[in-house]
């Protein structure tokens, strides 16, 4: 999962070595072709999207994924995921008049002390740290606590116009957060994020949790996951695919020509990024 620090650097685990090797690839801005999805046929596809009440993309949507600095809109891809505090209506407008679909990235498993509302969070359900400087965990458990909050962040995204919500940190039951949670809390945790957003007209995906994809594919319109393929994963992402949604996918420190040939032939929507998650992309040969 990205965990977006003060310094806007991500990472997929708590395990995972802090120390990030430059990557020696050269930039580019071309634009990588949506691939054929496999495992379902491509009427099964257009049919269950077109079921969804909410906006759905369709496995291999092309995409952009910036983070840090300032967005640049130029890029010719039909869906952005932005940070949804830094990036204000006017942003959001922009991408739209140029035909873009726009995901609000907001962290709610995880708490960071330089979020303007991050003063409303209790010290009793703010638990590890989870690698990243200024942020810790947070008892998921406390549905009553949380709710509230993140249904003030996600209010926040729909008025600035947002399409959809990427909710980050949402496999805290995975990782050492100071807590006992449990799958299940997991489960209840990761519906009412769910639910919150669609209750404000917006999509939601499932971020990374590959354990529980089975159990949440139903309730989320898309899914984004980091580095599936180094860690041997892809496969846990086709439901899905089968069900017509979209996988937004990242590799970090592997090349296009190693994981491309394998993550588009299941569907999957995948680039190279660097782990600051600025504006530099590569994207999968057309």
């Amino acid at each position: 999962m990205v965990r977006l620090g003060p310094a806007g650097q991500g990472l997929r685990r708590i395990a995972a070595p802090l120390a990030v090797l430059p990557l020696l690839f050269a930039c580019s801005g071309s634009d990588g072709a949506s691939a054929e999805p496999s495992g379902a046929a491509a009427s099964d596809i257009d049919e269950a999207a077109a079921s969804s009440e909410f906006w759905t993309p369709e496995p291999g949507t092309d995409w952009q994924w910036q983070l840090l600095g300032t967005v640049d809109t130029s890029i010719d891809v039909p869906v952005y995921d932005i940070d949804g505090f830094e990036n204000d209506a006017d942003v959001v407008a922009e991408l739209h008049d140029a035909g873009r679909r726009v995901i609000c990235y907001i962290s709610v498993g995880a708490w960071e002390d330089w979020r303007p509302d991050a003063g409303e969070f209790p010290e009793e359900i703010l638990g590890e740290p989870n690698g990243w400087p200024g942020e810790r965990w947070l008892d998921i458990r406390a549905l009553d606590v949380l709710e509230p909050l993140m249904a003030a962040r996600f209010d926040m995204c729909a008025e600035r116009g947002y399409d959809a919500i990427e909710p980050d940190n949402v496999d805290n039951f995975a990782n050492e957060t100071g807590f006992d949670i449990s799958a299940d809390d997991q489960l209840a945790f990761n519906r009412m994020i769910a639910d919150l957003a669609h209750e404000r007209g917006l999509s939601v995906g499932l971020k990374n949790d590959l354990e529980q994809i089975p159990e949440l594919v139903d309730d989320f319109d898309f899914a984004v996951n980091e580095e599936c393929f180094e860690w041997e994963e892809c496969e846990a992402l086709t439901p899905f695919i089968e069900a017509g949604k979209a996988v937004f996918h990242v590799e970090y420190n592997v090349p296009t020509e190693e994981f491309c040939p394998t993550t588009t032939a299941l569907g999957l929507s995948s680039m190279l990024k660097s782990y600051d998650l600025d504006v530099w992309r590569e994207t999968c040969p057309v």
